[in-house]
């Protein structure tokens, strides 16, 4: 798979993702809950559907928050995976 340029990248961005940003060969977001039950339980529906694309997020989890970075690492770059997983992360994300 063929990562994108930065210029591709920030396209996808400001069209389909406006909450993600692009830093240092990955695209990043942040996300708060109200408490960690509720940032854990997110973490595993991503895991779920991270399974299913064979396509694992970089995270981190404080309390009620989340930081999640995707990039590919088998292309070097961003590809259409990572913006896949994140639009299902943001539908996650959505959810009740």
């Amino acid at each position: 798979m063929k990562p994108f340029s930065k210029e591709e990248i920030n396209s996808q961005l400001a069209i389909h993702l406006k909450s993600w940003s692009y830093n240092e060969n990955a695209i990043t977001r942040e996300f708060k809950f109200r408490n960690f039950v509720e940032a854990f339980s997110f973490m595993t529906s991503i895991a779920l559907e991270a399974e299913k694309m064979d396509h694992h997020p970089e995270w981190k989890n404080v309390y009620n928050v989340v930081q999640i970075s995707l990039n590919t690492h088998s292309a070097k770059g961003i590809t259409q995976l990572d913006f896949d997983l994140a639009r299902k992360i943001d539908d996650l994300y959505k959810k009740p």
